[in-house]
């Protein structure tokens, strides 16, 4: 199977990218969400608009982190090699990454969730 991403775009960068993902999106949902209590918008844009930019944001947020975990997953050889990965080797070290990626994007997935829930149930902004 022939796929369309380098291996080179592999790299420790994308151990960091699920994490950096749910941080921003966990600081621009609920950042949004204070600015509009804050400032009382127009009638025009309520808060079931603000509801729908968050959820088109965490979809967002989910399709880079199962991206990232697609990659960490080519990485680690598609489950093919069992942890633990601790030989001084360089393809180890790659399978490592790998893993520890994959499992940073399980994490960052089950966060963005978490912090989209409260879209879910807030009526709207308290006086």
């Amino acid at each position: 199977m022939k796929s369309f991403i380098p291996r080179e775009i592999e790299t420790l960068w994308t151990l960091f990218t699920a994490p950096v993902v749910w941080a921003l999106h966990f600081v621009i949902c609920y950042a949004a969400v204070a600015i509009f209590c804050a400032k009382r918008l127009p009638a025009s844009f309520d808060f079931d608009t603000m509801r729908i930019a968050l959820f088109v944001v965490t979809l967002a947020a989910l399709a880079m982190i199962v991206l990232a975990a697609w990659l960490a997953w080519r990485q680690w050889g598609f489950g093919a090699d069992d942890p633990p990965h601790d030989e001084p080797t360089k393809d180890s070290r790659a399978l490592f990454q790998g893993f520890a990626t994959l499992l940073l994007s399980g994490l960052s997935f089950m966060a963005v969730v978490y912090a989209a829930i409260p879209l879910i149930f807030i009526a709207e902004c308290q006086p």
